[in-house]
C-alpha cells in the first residue's frame, strides 16, 4: 500500500474517534489491569530484596507479577511460600 493510504486510514480512524468518543469501559478496566500487574512486579521486586537474606525468591514474571498484583499481599506471601516449600 501506498503510505499516503496508511496515512489517510489512521487520521479517518483517529478522526472518527474524536467525533464518536471511545469506549472508555474497557479502557478503563485495561488500565487498571496493567497498573495492578506493575504493582505486583513491585512488591514481588521488595520480596526479592528482603526475602534475599532468607532464601526466598520469587521469579519476576506477568504470571507471578499477575497474582501479586490481584491477590495483593497474600498473593505475595502464598507465591513465597509455594516457592520456599517446593524448591
Amino acid at each position: 500500500m501506498e503510505p499516503f493510504i496508511i496515512v489517510a486510514i489512521i487520521a479517518g480512524l483517529i478522526l472518527l474517534l474524536l467525533l464518536l468518543g471511545t469506549p472508555v469501559k474497557p479502557i478503563r478496566l485495561l488500565g487498571q489491569g496493567l497498573i495492578k500487574i506493575i504493582i505486583g512486579a513491585v512488591f514481588l521486586f521488595f520480596l526479592n530484596a528482603l526475602g534475599n537474606q532468607f532464601g526466598v525468591h520469587v521469579p519476576i514474571n506477568l504470571i507471578t507479577a499477575s497474582v501479586s498484583g490481584f491477590l495483593g499481599i497474600p498473593g505475595v506471601a502464598a507465591l513465597a511460600a509455594i516457592g520456599y516449600w517446593l524448591v
